[in-house]
């Protein structure tokens, strides 16, 4: 139950269940492993149990006797299960808390372009059989379907009361939080515009460069946006897969980055963050 000093009294309950496998494949010192997993409100949304260990397994083989791909630069093709990263620096740089400290790489951002014109960010509290949906923030406000990126341009920050009085704005309904914690900016379900094509079509349209399907590590400056985490994938030459590859950094600027990414349609309907397969050019390899 939740009752707040302005009166409000409300009570919600939810539930969730989850499963994941953790498969290591190899032999000796030439091991790799990998996971997969699945969460849902419902049980049957849930994949099955052979499909989940199925995937994990298949994950795993592909990661074994990987090299390092040659330093330079190269476009990157983030996998589905990794895009919602970007996304998610994204929503931390336009969080109401890193605003009114001054310490966003996007301080400065709302009302200009952020991503490319075709492309929009929805948020959407309402969405059914999601385990972030929600009537009413942690203020109890009620929380409304918007916009948060409309048509590439930035419309709104992630506010509470607090960070919206500081700035002058009101709140956007996005309180969060713990038992033992004050009321933070948070989002509920968050909607990528998808592409048209599939993954495979945007890796052949990529050419040559590299699948990141996994990342591993975090260094972000939140001030300037600078990009550089450790990955590993797999290389992609003349559109078709050539192998695994791991130990190297990819290195970039996030609001370069963002400005020109490219999305397959593959986005999972089941995650908080629906943000599909995302093509990013250009970005620094450091391997070999």
């Amino acid at each position: 139950m939740m009752r707040q000093s302005n009166g409000f009294v409300a009570t919600s309950r939810k539930k969730s269940q989850a499963v994941g496998c953790a498969v290591i494949a190899g032999k000796d010192l030439a091991m790799e492993t990998d996971y997969y997993g699945e969460s849902r409100v419902f049980p049957e949304d849930m994949s099955s149990w052979h499909d989940i260990g199925r995937i994990a397994g298949e994950r795993a083989v592909a990661r074994l006797n990987p090299t390092r791909p040659a330093t330079g630069h190269a476009p990157v093709l983030f996998d589905q299960r990794v895009s919602a990263s970007l996304v998610g620096h994204f929503l931390s740089a336009i969080n109401g808390e890193a605003i009114t400290r001054g310490s966003s790489w996007l301080r400065d951002g709302l009302g200009t372009d952020v991503f490319p014109g075709t492309l929009s960010l929805t948020e959407d509290p309402w969405r059914k059989r999601s385990l972030a949906s929600r009537l009413f923030d942690a203020e109890g406000l009620p929380t409304v379907q918007r916009d948060i990126v409309s048509n590439g341009v930035l419309e709104t920050w992630i506010l509470d009361l607090a960070t919206a009085r500081k700035l002058g704005l009101e709140s956007t309904a996005n309180a969060s939080r713990s038992v033992a914690s004050p009321p933070s900016p948070t989002t509920s379900n968050i909607t990528m515009t998808p592409g048209t094509i599939s993954r495979e079509e945007l890796e052949r349209e990529m050419g040559t460069g590299l699948v990141v399907t996994s990342l591993i590590g975090s260094t972000i400056n939140p001030t300037t946006g600078d990009y550089s985490r450790g990955a590993s994938g797999y290389w992609v030459t003349n559109g078709q897969p050539s192998g695994p590859v791991s130990e190297f950094t990819i290195a970039g600027n996030l609001r370069e980055m963002l400005r020109t990414i490219v999305p397959a349609n593959d986005a999972d309907p089941f995650r908080r963050i629906q943000v599909p397969s995302l093509l990013v050019e250009g970005l620094t390899i450091a391997g070999n």
